[in-house]
């Protein structure tokens, strides 16, 4: 089975909604899925795609150290770490509601090779290359401090480690781009500036030595080597 495929499948045995966050961000419920198709023009399969290519860089048996930022609820990468027992997982978030609620997860999950860290990632309290893969899951269009998380989360990483997620960028769909810039931006849920698909690529090829950059609608996935 391809690893994409694998991820999937994850998703589908352990990706279960406890809320509305949770429903939205894996189209699990009827007003989860309600949300993607107005607002992201997407049905589950299309939120399962780019979900599988934001973890397709992780390896099967992977063993080494990871730092996901920010975990959120931890539904997005609970049923993938869940594959990962020998991994060495650190999952960190500024808000500590957000973590308390992954910390559940993975305990109602019983994975227990994580370790969980209340944190900024334009301030991280890691030494330089600590980590062997950084994953952010839907959060560099959140954050206040671009440019400072990009830094940050090159610097934890490893010299040939893999920096590899998603996240929204505007220009793809102008009826999601709408939605964003009327609701989300306005409620603080996103933050701008935000990336299109091009200035990410220029971004990524700049800092990293290999880059790939794909998109699902208006979610952009990348894999980079540093």
């Amino acid at each position: 089975m391809a690893r994409k495929d694998e991820i999937k499948s994850a998703y589908k045995d352990l990706g279960n909604a406890h809320s509305f966050y949770d429903g939205m961000m894996t189209a699990t419920t009827a007003l989860g899925r309600l949300v993607v198709k107005t607002v992201w023009g997407m049905e589950k399969e299309d939120v399962l795609e780019y979900q599988a290519r934001a973890f397709e860089a992780i390896p099967a048996d992977f063993a080494g150290k990871i730092l996901e930022v920010p975990v959120g609820t931890g539904v997005l990468s609970m049923p993938v770490f869940k594959t990962l027992p020998e991994a060495e997982i650190t999952c960190l978030d500024y808000s500590p509601k957000m973590m308390e609620a992954a910390q559940n997860r993975a305990k109602e999950m019983e994975i227990d090779n994580i370790t969980f860290v209340q944190g900024d990632v334009g301030d991280l309290k890691f030494e330089d290359e600590s980590f062997d893969i950084v994953l952010s899951l839907n959060g560099f269009h959140a954050f206040p401090d671009k440019e400072a998380a990009y830094n940050e989360t090159y610097r934890v990483l490893k010299k040939g480690g893999i920096f590899t997620g998603c996240f929204y960028v505007e220009g793809c769909n102008g009826k999601t781009d709408s939605w964003i810039s009327r609701v989300y931006v306005r409620k603080g849920f996103f933050t701008r500036p935000f990336e299109t698909l091009e200035s990410l690529q220029k971004r990524l090829e700049k800092m990293y030595s290999q880059v790939e950059v794909s998109h699902v609608e208006s979610i952009a996935c990348f894999r980079c080597i540093k």
